[in-house]
């Protein structure tokens, strides 16, 4: 049975930067959670930050930039983030190898997670194409990824790795 990674925050956890707790409601995560596919990890806890803790955002690039010493991750204040989300997203991979996972669905947005976009690093709200650092490191890994709104493409790619090995 294939296994699942999947941002913590998105099953309710309080690992959120702001403490406050979302929860993905969709069909398929009920019965991926049923049938014990599910691996939870939030790399920024993983990596040693706390929560609450402060909104980080990537400065100078995307998770590619922040892997390849171009870019860092930064709080408002200036303060840099960027070993404990690197770290973070070395635990997600560890993670999901020792699962043998191939699939992730992770948190849109996040400066570690983020897929499709990211805040663009001025704290402003503004966000621009890009992916985080964790998911730069899983799709750099083989390891396919989606966000919270792909639920539907994730169920299909699911299905494909699985009738791949009947």
């Amino acid at each position: 049975m294939e296994k699942i990674l999947i941002s913590a925050c998105l099953l309710g956890e309080i690992v959120r930067y702001n403490a406050k707790k979302i929860e993905l409601i969709h069909p398929k995560l009920a019965k991926w959670y049923e049938e014990g596919r599910l691996v939870t990890v939030c790399p920024e806890v993983e990596g040693g930050l706390p929560v609450p803790r402060p909104p980080a955002e990537i400065e100078g690039g995307d998770g590619a930039s922040v892997l390849a010493d171009y870019a860092k991750v930064i709080t408002k204040e200036g303060e840099d983030l960027t070993t404990p989300f690197v770290k973070g997203a070395k635990v997600a991979l560890r993670t999901a190898r020792r699962n043998r996972i191939r699939i992730a669905i992770l948190k849109e947005n996040s400066p570690s997670c983020g897929w499709r976009f990211i805040y663009d690093g001025s704290f402003s709200g503004k966000k621009r194409q890009g992916s985080g650092i964790t998911a730069t490191l899983l799709d750099n890994n083989r390891i396919k990824v989606f966000n919270e709104f792909q639920i539907d493409e994730a169920a299909k790619y699911l299905r494909k790795l699985e009738n791949e090995k009947k």
